[in-house]
């Protein structure tokens, strides 16, 4: 687990006991999404609510997308990679069972595609691409990574993410070829082999656990980052 993760302890029980008052609704989400504000013993945080009942249906995903954001943070803090915020699940929403995740200050003009620009940027976008690959994350879209004000990245928007069958879509396809960090590599070793955290076994069904560890070791056994395995493996909108 990264140093970074230790200090958000205090965020974690912000958001899981928290009171929650709804300030509004961001208007360009596809599904019904609200920014909040998370009061606890003196402390307070924004944070973005997902609740179910706001989820569009979707072909090829079950309702319930709200767990995925809330596995995609509980499995990069069990491998240590700081890229996803603290994101909790809630039954007591204001508008009944979802994710919340703290809010991130972040820079929005900056975004994948003005981030890869930059050198600096490149070990943590190689975390993020490494990360969608594990989770199989089926909409990477530029304005997923955001640059907060401390120089951080961080990916969000993580539901459509863990389905048993292949779906990559992502933006992220600048560093084919390339070979994958040893150190994260290392890092996949124990999922690999079977390892999973017990939240993501109570979020996410049995044949997606499967599917997970079974690219897990796929990713360690390549090593490198791969070619788009489908004519469009981009989500959309890009941005």
């Amino acid at each position: 687990m990264s140093k970074h993760y230790v200090g958000q302890s205090a965020d974690l029980a912000l958001l899981e006991r928290g009171r929650v008052e709804v300030k509004g609704r961001l208007p360009w989400s596809s599904n019904a999404t609200f920014l909040v504000v998370v009061r606890d013993k003196g402390r307070e945080a924004s944070a973005i609510y997902k609740p179910g009942r706001g989820e569009r249906p979707l072909w090829d995903f079950e309702r319930g997308l709200w767990r995925r954001e809330v596995a995609a943070f509980e499995l990069a803090r069990h491998l240590g990679w700081d890229i996803v915020p603290p994101t909790v699940g809630r039954h007591d929403g204001p508008f009944g069972a979802g994710s919340l995740q703290l809010w991130v200050e972040a820079n929005f003009e900056e975004h994948y595609f003005t981030l890869f620009e930059s050198p600096e940027h490149a070990a943590a976008l190689k975390t993020v691409a490494a990360f969608d690959l594990v989770i199989n994350n089926a909409d990477r879209k530029s304005g997923h990574c955001l640059l907060d004000d401390q120089g951080h990245i961080w990916a969000i928007d993580n539901a459509l993410s863990f389905h048993a069958e292949p779906k990559l879509r992502t933006v992220i396809w600048d560093f084919v070829g390339e070979r994958i960090d040893a150190a994260l590599l290392d890092d996949l070793a124990g999922l690999s082999a079977g390892e999973v955290p017990e939240a993501l076994r109570s979020l996410l069904e049995p044949e997606e656990i499967e599917a997970l560890v079974k690219r897990a070791a796929s990713v360690r056994r390549r090593g490198t980052y791969p070619t788009p395995k489908s004519d469009y493996p981009y989500p959309w909108p890009l941005v």
